[in-house]
């Protein structure tokens, strides 16, 4: 056995607040959807009627790529464009934007970042249909906008958001179900509290010896699975210290794939939705040029494929918090961040 392995054996098994909060996800989004209901139909009916031309979407950090998962599937499922907002245009640039027909989602745990604020009141005072995910429902922001959707997770102590993520998510695509009134999405919501403890049950899929001694990485996805690999990205750089990146798989090939040559590492996020087989041929490339390759798949391949992205981030989150405690970091205190961060 090598002096690292040696090391990684003989860590302690600690009950971090990143794993402790990461496996409460299940059962908190359980009660999410069920306290939510209601909610989500009524609110399904409210955008039915404003008819929204296109949906933006304003968040920073891990509510930013909840964004991306929002973009991707809103535009799958509606049709309807979806974009990310840049809050500095109202707050530094000072400029209004014009958002006649359009729904805003603004999506914060803390529901206190000025920035954020700020671009709600310009977005609402603009004519834009407003609605928060919010953790915190005493917020100014729920104050702000015209609909709040609870994420209901209770409070999340560790800075490395686990089951607020994964919350958000779930919310996300309980509001899409509803608003779409699409049964078969319906259905399979009930389905995500099983996914999730399935996930947490089965076994790791990276382990510390997948990241000895790598500095630079990147994560590689398509569709859902790009959205989430930002998410992925993010954690490896707050609890592990490693700079990552998370690209398009499509995309990687277009320039990027030059740096496989110098043995790059690479966590393949393998979703089985519509966009596999071109995933997988990406991938495919990226193996033959010599790529180093770590493949993150989900647990239960007949998984609804809109609720699959979930269970692999749930593992993952329990995977990278033992990596983080095998490196002999904290993974609920990553150096230099805080839990709620403001921003202009």
């Amino acid at each position: 056995m090598s002096d690292y392995s040696q090391t990684v054996a003989a860590q302690p098994k600690l009950k971090s607040l990143m794993e402790i909060e990461a496996t409460q996800a299940s059962e908190k989004i359980e009660f999410q959807l069920q306290k939510n209901q209601a909610l989500m139909k009524q609110l399904g009916e409210k955008i039915r009627e404003y008819k929204p031309r296109m949906v933006m979407l304003v968040g920073r950090g891990s509510s930013d790529h909840a964004g991306v998962f929002a973009k991707y599937l809103i535009e799958i499922e509606t049709g309807i464009p979806t974009f990310a907002a840049a809050p500095s245009i109202a707050t530094i640039y000072k400029k209004p934007l014009k958002v006649e027909q359009t729904m805003v989602i603004i999506i914060s745990q803390s529901g206190r970042s000025p920035d954020i604020l700020a671009q709600a009141k310009q977005l609402k005072n603009a004519g834009a249909y407003c609605i928060a995910l919010l953790n915190d429902e005493k917020a100014p922001l729920a104050e702000i906008v015209d609909s709040v959707v609870p994420l209901a997770v209770g409070e999340e102590r560790s800075v490395a958001a686990t089951k607020s993520y994964l919350a958000t998510l779930s919310a996300i695509l309980q509001l899409v179900a509803y608003w779409q009134q699409n049964n078969e999405l319906i259905e399979a919501l009930s389905g995500i509290p099983a996914a999730l403890q399935q996930a947490v049950d089965s076994q790791p899929q990276l382990l510390p010896t997948d990241l000895f001694e790598v500095s630079n990485l990147v994560v590689l996805g398509r569709g859902l699975g790009y959205a989430i690999a930002k998410e992925i990205a993010l954690k490896l750089k707050e609890v592990c210290a490693i700079h990552a990146e998370a690209f398009s798989s499509a995309e990687f090939l277009h320039g990027p794939v030059t740096l496989v040559e110098k043995r790059l590492k690479v966590l393949d996020i393998q979703i089985h939705d519509e966009s596999f087989s071109a995933h997988s041929d990406q991938i495919n490339d990226v193996i033959s040029r010599g790529g180093d390759l770590v493949h993150l798949n989900q647990v239960n391949k007949q998984l609804h494929p809109r609720i699959a992205p979930l269970a692999l981030l749930q593992r993952f989150y329990l995977d990278i918090e033992k990596v983080a405690i095998a490196f002999g970091l904290n993974p609920d205190e990553p150096g230099g961040l805080k839990k709620v961060t403001e921003t202009l």
